[in-house]
């Protein structure tokens, strides 16, 4: 009976961010009404027709430096971190975000693998910090939580959108999505993960208009490994 809790243990640890994904997109599409699963859908249609996939940082920019406070109020900056080697940074919208959640987790469960390839894991969201740190306590999150409050460095990496109407007004109702940023702009930025390298240079990029899709974990330890 050991042996099989194992065998199932060892499964579990397998299991790939992207099938935790599509698991929680099917009880969404069972779970949800029409109503909100077409305003969720026109909402995604809207950041594709955007453009910014195309428009925001790629492959070869040059990363803009930043320094913002972590959860406890201490400056992190993007360079100090480039001293000791690569960076994978990533966004995330939020902690009401279940798919932000399942992200988190499997980079936490990743991170030590990272830190074999001697890269550093930063996570930016536009959440205020009280709100931030509640997210990072809750996963025991052992790297960088940072608040980018007001969206200004996703919007140097060009990855912020306006929300449409009628999702801003739904996230609003059901969680209070401005109290969580601190405003009213009805602005997220993308679920973007970028691998930045000793030089300050951009040499990954995930970048995808749908919110529910994520750079797989394993992936970015296998594109460390490689480069």
């Amino acid at each position: 009976d050991g042996d099989k809790k194992q065998i199932n243990m060892k499964k579990e640890e397998h299991t790939s961010l992207k099938s935790k994904l599509e698991e929680r997109k099917t009880n969404f599409t069972l779970k949800a009404d029409d109503n909100k699963k077409r305003a969720y859908k026109e909402g995604i249609e809207s950041v594709e027709k955007s453009g910014i996939v195309n428009t925001a940082k790629q492959v070869g920019d040059k990363a803009p430096n930043f320094t913002l406070n972590n959860a406890l109020g201490e400056p992190v900056s993007l360079t100090d971190y480039l001293k000791k080697g690569k960076v994978v940074l990533t966004w995330y919208r939020g902690g009401w975000c279940p798919y932000c959640n399942l992200t988190l987790h499997a980079l936490q469960e990743e991170l030590s693998n990272f830190k074999a390839q001697g890269a550093n894991l930063i996570a930016l969201t536009p959440e205020l910090p009280d709100e931030s740190i509640s997210t990072s306590e809750k996963h025991n999150l052992q790297f960088e939580v940072l608040s980018d409050v007001g969206n200004k460095v996703a919007r140097e990496y060009g990855i912020v959108f306006q929300l449409t109407d009628e999702v801003a007004k739904m996230y609003n109702q059901s969680f209070e999505l401005n109290k969580h940023n601190g405003d009213e702009s009805n602005e997220l930025p993308l679920a973007a993960t970028y691998i930045i390298n000793e030089e300050g240079e951009i040499i990954y990029a995930f970048l995808d208009a749908d919110y529910r899709n994520r750079a797989e974990p394993s992936e970015l330890t296998n594109f460390l490994k490689n480069n």
